[in-house]
């Protein structure tokens, strides 16, 4: 174990006790650090020296960055820290972006929310005084023992009708939830004590190991596999706020090890389509985020549901559809094609796909019918067709995603649509 040599501080520390608590913002926002690297930090400042401010960021992130995904997550503390004098009335702005007059111009980036609630740790602004007028109103006391639990509620909560909490409670939910699936049987055998066949060339090689005598058969079963998940999402005007839930959902079981899925590869679609399935692997939820919304132009456009799904089974149907996979797609159904171009490439996604789960946030509503062409054009290809508005919503996939004998709600909607 390391032994250090007593450092020579002043009485009134500050600079090692700024570096503690830029540590401790660190740690709270997920990097991985201790006491010991803490140390090593002020250690490395008193040989380095902070005069010059590059070498003063660089000595810090040798000391407390270690994975490429922690980068951005430092750089922005850093900044607000270290660089920007006001950088608590910037944070307070970004928390609560009511308070007028301390928000910035510029788009927040990647991470830079996270860092404020690092940095903050719990602070918030002091609520406005309130009139003397209110102060004399009327308690009324709920019995709330039988209500529903606020985190019940929120599962259940429509992603349109949440607010900014509300939504970072959910994101921080969803990151949470898994998606395991079964594994599938595949021709390829593997030797089993208790198999289904007799596998004839490992018994014929016992047996002329012990003289011809065959005394036993080896026995085989079929070696399982995983299918792969493919995630068609809409991302036009619509479908925005549920898309932002649905891929950080994604990003989740994108980075999930052991969740039983090969690979998962992600497609966005609007007027055109675009594969972001190497910005989900990104282990940083939001600079994954940030980097597909970047690479996906049509965001909150309009809606070619008909070309894009053209534009997927011709080139990328092959390479990504191969051995059983499962497709999710995520729309609305209201389409600007041509119902008939609608319905030939969803039956052609429809026979490349095990199974094919089709969630529509307007499920959410008790008196949806298929009226919209696009819905009737779409209906009749999908295996199950399900809603897709909550984080309930997302969790009930997890548990029907491995049971083809789940149509959802296509039943009922297809008798509805018969003449």
């Amino acid at each position: 174990m390391a032994e250090y040599i007593p450092l020579d501080l002043p009485e009134n520390p500050k600079l090692s006790h700024n570096i503690t608590h830029f540590a401790r913002a660190l740690r709270r926002a997920g990097l991985p650090i201790g006491t010991g690297r803490v140390i090593d930090a002020i250690r490395a400042v008193e040989a380095a020296g902070f005069t010059d401010r590059r070498d003063f960021y660089w000595t810090l992130h040798a000391c407390f960055v270690n994975r490429p995904e922690h980068r951005t997550v430092y750089n922005q503390i850093f900044r607000l820290y270290w660089r920007d004098p006001r950088y608590l009335e910037h944070m307070m702005s970004m928390l609560l972006p009511a308070i007028r007059g301390a928000q910035e111009e510029k788009p927040a980036q990647a991470a830079e929310k996270r860092a404020a609630e690092a940095l903050l740790d719990g602070k918030q602004p002091e609520a406005p005084e309130r009139p003397e007028a209110e102060e004399e109103e009327t308690l009324i006391k709920v019995d709330a023992s039988m209500t529903m639990s606020a985190e019940e509620k929120l599962r259940r909560l429509d992603f349109e009708q949440m607010s900014t909490a509300e939504i970072a409670e959910a994101k921080r939910m969803l990151a949470r939830l898994k998606l395991p699936v079964k594994p599938l049987p595949s021709r390829r055998g593997m030797a089993a004590l208790n198999g289904h066949d007799v596998d004839w060339r490992r018994s014929i090689r016992a047996a002329m190991r012990q003289g011809g005598e065959m005394r036993s058969f080896a026995q085989t079963r079929p070696r399982p596999r995983w299918p792969n998940l493919v995630v068609l999402c809409d991302i036009s005007g619509s479908m925005s706020q549920y898309s932002r839930m649905v891929l950080h959902f994604l990003h989740a079981v994108a980075n999930e090890k052991g969740a039983g899925w090969a690979r998962v590869h992600a497609f966005t679609f609007g007027t055109r389509l675009t594969n972001i399935t190497r910005h989900l692997a990104t282990r940083d939820v939001d600079t994954a985020l940030k980097s597909a919304g970047a690479e996906a132009q049509d965001w909150e456009g309009g809606t070619r549901i008909a070309s894009s799904l053209h534009a997927f089974n011709r080139d990328w149907s092959r390479r990504v559809m191969g051995q059983g996979a499962v497709v999710l797609l995520i729309t609305d159904g209201l389409d600007r094609d041509d119902g008939g171009a609608l319905s030939r490439e969803m039956e052609r996604l429809q026979l490349s796909a095990r199974r094919l789960i089709w969630l529509n946030p307007l499920l959410r509503w008790d008196g949806f019918a298929p009226k919209a062409a696009g819905i009737r054009a779409m209906l009749p290809h999908v295996h199950s067709f399900r809603a897709g508005h909550s984080v309930q919503s997302l969790q009930d996939l997890a548990d029907v995603i491995s049971r083809p004998e789940d149509v959802g709600e296509k039943t009922r909607l297809m008798a509805m649509m018969a003449p």
